[in-house]
């Protein structure tokens, strides 16, 4: 394989250390990190080849799920796009209810908070809970262990949430124990 054929990011495949990353390139060498660790290798002398599609547009070669990736980011920031949250409805008859927070100390004032505000705050929590979760699992620097111990944080997450499940009119927009 050629030096000039390579770019950081792309996936190789090595006859003795199996599928790696490039993380690095100079004139002649390539920082490769493989299941075992990261090695520096010169790939005009090393048994590899390329992994997966690869794309060619008008002199620029790059691994095809890097160039989609990169092209689906660069328009959704021109478009200024974002993610819209779910809506839900919350059921009937908490609506125009509050939610009174009344403290210990009689001194103290009560605070009253409309409870459609309070319910679209947990809805937005949820969906930002589901946001991490999917960077998390789709962060190439995270091992399966990492995101495993991630994933579990959610879990609780979303079981404490779900004292709040009675302000939801459709069961299925319930929050359960797990994410998504």
């Amino acid at each position: 394989m050629r030096i000039e054929d390579m770019n950081i990011g792309m996936k190789v495949q090595h006859v003795d250390y199996g599928v790696g990353t490039v993380k690095g390139l100079t004139e002649h060498l390539a920082e490769i990190r493989f299941e075992e660790g990261v090695k520096t290798l010169a790939p005009e002398n090393a048994e590899m080849t390329m992994v997966g599609e690869r794309a060619e547009i008008e002199g620029l070669n790059v691994p095809l799920d890097q160039f989609i990736g990169q092209v689906i980011d660069a328009t959704v920031s021109k478009l200024k796009l974002k993610e819209e949250p779910i809506a839900l409805e919350m059921a009937a008859k908490w609506k125009d209810g509050n939610m009174i927070l009344k403290p210990a100390n009689p001194e103290l004032q009560s605070k009253e908070v409309p409870l459609e505000l309070f319910f679209h705050k947990i809805v937005m929590m949820r969906n930002n809970l589901r946001v991490l979760e999917q960077k998390f699992n789709s962060h190439k620097g995270l091992t399966d262990t990492e995101k495993f111990d991630l994933h579990q944080y959610i879990t609780r997450s979303y079981g404490s949430m779900t004292t709040f499940n009675l302000l939801f009119k459709d069961r299925e927009d319930y929050f359960s124990g797990s994410a998504s």
